[in-house]
C-alpha cells in the first residue's frame, strides 16, 4: 500500500524587528540609501549599528548620490522561491566612493543573457521600488546613462 497523503494548508506569520537596522529600511521607503560610519571614518555600505573592529557605535550617512560602480557580478539562473520568477537575474557587488565595503544588490537594466566583463567598473545609480516592501530588495541599481 502506498503511503496516504493529504493536502493541508500550512501558514506562519512572522513578526520580527529590524532593530538597529530600522533607519536603513525607513530610508529606503523615502528613496534614500544609508551607510554606517564608525568614529574613525571606516564606512560600511550595509546597515551596521556598531563597528566590527572596535564595537563603537556607527552613525548613519546618506550615500544615495555618491558615485557607485559595479565591483563584481554574477548571473543567477536559480534562486530562492521568491526570486524564481525573476530568473535569470544579475546580482552585483556595488562599490561607492568613500565607502570601505560593498553592497550586494540586484543590477537591472542589463541583459542577463548577455553578461559582459564590460559591466565591471560600470557607473550605476540606485533605484527604489515605488511601493516599498521594507525589504533589502526595495533598492536595486541601474547603469548610469
Amino acid at each position: 500500500m502506498a503511503p496516504i497523503q493529504i493536502e493541508q494548508e500550512y501558514k506562519i506569520t512572522y513578526l520580527h524587528s529590524y532593530g538597529q537596522d530600522s533607519p536603513w529600511f525607513a530610508a529606503l521607503t523615502n528613496k534614500r540609501l544609508l551607510a554606517s560610519r564608525d568614529p574613525t571614518g571606516y564606512t560600511y555600505a550595509n546597515p551596521r549599528g556598531h563597528d566590527m573592529y572596535s564595537g563603537n557605535e556607527t552613525k548613519w550617512i546618506d550615500i544615495t548620490n555618491v558615485k557607485a560602480h559595479v565591483h563584481a557580478f554574477t548571473v543567477c539562473y536559480f534562486g530562492s522561491q521568491e526570486f524564481l520568477p525573476e530568473c535569470p537575474f544579475v546580482l552585483a557587488l556595488i562599490e561607492f566612493e568613500g565607502v570601505d565595503t560593498l553592497l550586494l544588490t540586484r543590477l537591472m537594466g542589463v541583459d542577463p543573457d548577455a553578461p559582459s566583463l564590460d559591466w565591471i567598473g560600470m557607473e550605476v545609480s540606485p533605484r527604489f521600488l515605488r511601493n516599498s516592501k521594507l525589504k533589502p530588495t526595495d533598492v536595486y541599481f541601474v547603469p548610469v546613462e
